[in-house]
């Protein structure tokens, strides 16, 4: 008996050990705000003294990636007159093996948020009547004015664009 409870003892210890060793070597993945689209349209229309920049991406699209660093730019660039969410439409079982990495590895500064609605025909109007559902997709807006963009910036395309808004105010 007193053999059993040693060997259990031992057993317990050893995997305590490496379970604790194991999370000193964890990455830390990003905690991730996911929502259907009537989570999501609040971030659509907020209010407020900044300009929104709303851009629709995911780490499969090439394009999208592309420009990621850019509004992060602009993020940084503005950070009293602008905010930046990113949108990912990552696919739900893609998660924690695609976007987290992705978000850490970027080390993505912007607010990300995930919408993982299925009803694709129901939302992508709302967004905007012109969407056909490609991405990327941008969105900017802010007390004055809105206009969505149907394409991929550069870094200057995009700071163009959005100093309109900013002069607007």
């Amino acid at each position: 008996m007193k053999i059993h409870f040693v060997l259990i003892a031992f057993c317990f210890l050893a995997c305590k050990s490496e379970v604790k060793s194991k999370d000193n070597n964890a990455v830390s993945l990003p905690i991730l705000e996911i929502h259907d689209f009537s989570g999501i349209e609040p971030y659509l229309n907020l209010d407020g003294s900044k300009t929104y920049v709303v851009n629709f991406w995911a780490t499969w699209c090439a394009p999208c990636v592309k420009e990621i660093p850019y509004f992060e730019a602009i993020q940084a660039n503005y950070p009293k007159h602008v905010e930046v969410i990113l949108i990912s439409l990552d696919f739900p079982r893609q998660y924690e093996s695609k976007l987290k990495p992705f978000i850490q590895k970027h080390q993505l500064k912007s607010k990300v948020i995930v919408l993982d609605d299925p009803d694709m025909n129901s939302w992508i109007p709302k967004v905007n009547a012109d969407w056909d559902g490609a991405i990327p997709v941008t969105l900017i807006y802010n007390n004055s004015e809105r206009t969505f963009y149907n394409r991929t910036f550069t870094y200057d395309e995009l700071e163009t664009e959005l100093e309109t808004f900013l002069t607007i105010k």
